[in-house]
């Protein structure tokens, strides 16, 4: 009986691919998308280029400068509405993240200050960031923030303000600064810097200018006040030196006096009187005036010596009082890029645990 061969099977069909590749795939097109549309809001929303600050003094051209923009509340305006609707214009001040340290801090520097920007100068304030509404509203309820945030997500404004951090850069994100305009859309202040240096560019601009209402500051009248005490100090200090030439004069006097009358005793020829001296000779009266004179000088000299030693003193204390601000500012900006950089792995560690979840729930 003849053997029978077996048909041997066929292989089994290949796996099909596993979703969680074309997920990635999708997210990694996804989030180029966004950062592609971010980019081109950044640069086309607005005159003011997302590479750097605004020079001062620039006129811009508001009109969808930063695009649609989200209030805490919900309500949706943009940048022309909210300095159409001011008195004077517009302060908008940029925090990386709502409820750290250095942002709660410039915050509440804006919060102190506001009757001096918004009641007597008409600079309505608003603070800038990607936080959502959520964080937003609960930053401004716990800090007891009186003005509202704008909730920049995209960053389109932040971006056309040339706040936002240059991807690949150190750090990531928006750039702590702040921006003032004017109802004709005129840059007054642009510069970026930690907490007190961003209240305090506004602080000076609205003191340095001309024509607001006549009410003074209590820091202008103080330096009214020293400019009394300065021009009443300049004015004893002229008296005092008018006395003391007087006195002089009248000492001066009294010396030629007495000399005339010796000169009389004793028959001999005052000085202004006398012939020239003779070579090998030297006059044997004198009357004190030239070494009057050099005293005189000598004191002058260094009393401007002391003047000027003071002053040095004052530059040192000035330059060693900026470095130190300097330094502060420096460690709070990496103290909030390490805070940053510490939030991102998080986010990525969720981001990895709910996709191995995915998988295992896949499987």
């Amino acid at each position: 009986m003849p053997m029978e061969l077996r048909k041997r099977k066929a292989p089994p069909a290949p796996a099909a691919p596993a979703p969680t590749a074309k997920k990635a795939a999708t997210n990694k097109t996804t989030k180029a998308t966004k950062a592609a549309s971010s980019d081109k809001a950044s640069s086309t929303n607005g005159s003011a280029p997302a590479s750097g600050l605004p020079a001062v003094g620039t006129v811009l051209s508001l009109d969808g400068l930063g695009g649609h923009l989200t209030l805490n509340d919900g309500t949706t305006t943009t940048l022309k509405a909210l300095v159409d609707q001011s008195k004077a214009g517009v302060a908008i001040f940029t925090y990386p993240r709502a409820s750290t340290p250095g942002c709660t801090q410039q915050a509440c520097l804006f919060r102190d200050n506001r009757a001096v920007l918004t009641a007597e100068h008409g600079i309505s304030i608003y603070g800038l960031s990607t936080d959502s509404p959520k964080a937003n509203t609960t930053f401004q309820t716990k800090q007891n923030l009186p003005y509202p945030l704008i909730c920049d997500q995209d960053a389109a404004l932040i971006g056309a303000l040339g706040l936002k951090k240059a991807p690949g850069g150190r750090g990531s994100g928006t750039t702590r600064g702040v921006v003032v305009i004017d109802k004709s859309g005129k840059v007054l202040v642009a510069l970026a810097g930690g907490p007190k240096v961003t209240v305090d560019a506004v602080l000076e601009l609205v003191r340095s200018e001309e024509g607001k209402e006549s009410k003074k500051e209590e820091a202008s009248g103080e330096e009214k006040e020293e400019e009394v005490k300065e021009d009443k100090k300049e004015g004893e200090e002229k008296k005092e030196e008018k006395e003391e030439e007087k006195k002089e004069a009248d000492k001066k006097e009294e010396e030629k006096k007495e000399e005339e009358k010796k000169a009389d005793e004793n028959g001999d020829v005052p000085m202004e009187d006398a012939p020239p001296a003779k070579n090998g000779e030297s006059a044997a009266v004198t009357n004190g005036n030239g070494e009057a004179k050099e005293d005189k000088k000598e004191e002058e000299e260094k009393k401007e010596e002391e003047k000027e030693e003071e002053k040095e003193e004052e530059e040192e204390k000035k330059e060693e009082k900026k470095e130190e601000e300097k330094k502060e500012e420096e460690k709070e900006e990496e103290k909030e890029e390490e805070e940053e950089k510490k939030e991102e792995e998080k986010k990525k560690e969720e981001k990895k645990e709910e996709e191995k979840k995915e998988e295992e729930k896949k499987e």
